[in-house]
């Protein structure tokens, strides 16, 4: 059985490699992309395995494409499952998207429409990769910029999600307040309805403002009303993994754990 999850992380960007491969950096864990080290052998594999020995490794990925009606291949399950068992990660984990479908990649996290097919499709690959890998899963709520006509609510579509095949859930506070905001729903009605009872982890992330409303472009400070937000979690839920996501912009290891030592001072201190 693999050590559970605990305390604050962040994820392993280039920049930082040397901190984690010493074990110098004050982080309980790291979280990687998957698909970045679903490979046979090579530096990047090596240097995971290294920073292995030092941290729990949470693998997070960004294409088991569970909303494609294709699903993923037998091959990538089993590339996905070699690399669990090389790592034995704290956690997998991946988005509510889909990502392909033919064969063909996009590399984007495309919109799953909120319908009862889509929550069946979605139902029947979580439920095929758990059991190929022989564990449960956690997915990651997205950031939403279009509304399908017709269709039931994120919390809602979650939450049955959750029920029907036992997964966890990855809540990305900073993807609630950009869909919310984007939606002119407020942030915290849209909190209260999640199936927070399941959250394995938290990402906490900057977004920046579009041309037409938010976007979660993780190369920014956590905005202070997302800190509010996951204040607000945090009491619902008590202390739950939590890491910072930056993807752009990337700093000083230092502003990292600073804005984690904000998270904390939440989880030391949440709100009723």
């Amino acid at each position: 059985m693999p050590t559970p999850l605990s305390g604050f992380g962040l994820g392993m960007r280039r920049p930082h490699y040397a901190s984690y491969l010493a074990g110098d950096a004050p982080v309980d864990f790291v979280e990687v992309i998957s698909e970045n080290f679903m490979v046979e052998g090579g530096r990047p594999l090596d240097t995971l395995l290294r920073v292995r020995e030092h941290y729990p490794v949470a693998l997070h990925g960004v294409s088991l494409s569970v909303g494609s009606a294709d699903g993923p291949s037998i091959d990538y399950l089993d590339r996905l499952k070699t690399l669990v068992e090389r790592i034995d990660p704290a956690v997998v984990s991946d988005h509510l998207c889909w990502t392909g479908v033919g064969g063909f990649n996009s590399h984007d996290l495309l919109p799953v429409p909120l319908t009862d097919e889509a929550l069946d499709t979605v139902c029947r690959t979580i439920d095929r990769a758990q059991s190929h890998l022989g564990r449960r899963m956690l997915f990651e709520n997205p950031s939403s910029y279009i509304a399908f006509p017709g269709t039931i609510t994120e919390w809602d579509f979650l939450g049955e999600m959750v029920r029907r095949t036992g997964c966890g859930l990855l809540l990305d506070v900073n993807n609630v307040f950009v869909s919310a905001m984007n939606h002119a729903i407020d942030p915290f009605a849209w909190l209260d309805g999640l199936p927070l009872h399941a959250v394995g982890q938290i990402h906490l992330a900057g977004h920046s403002q579009g041309a037409h409303g938010l976007i979660d472009t993780h190369d920014a400070p956590v905005d202070p009303a997302v800190w509010a937000l996951y204040a607000k979690v945090i009491g619902r839920t008590g202390p739950v993994p939590t890491m910072i996501e930056r993807d752009g912009n990337i700093p000083d290891l230092g502003e990292l754990l600073a804005e984690l030592a904000t998270a904390r001072a939440v989880v030391a201190e949440p709100v009723a």
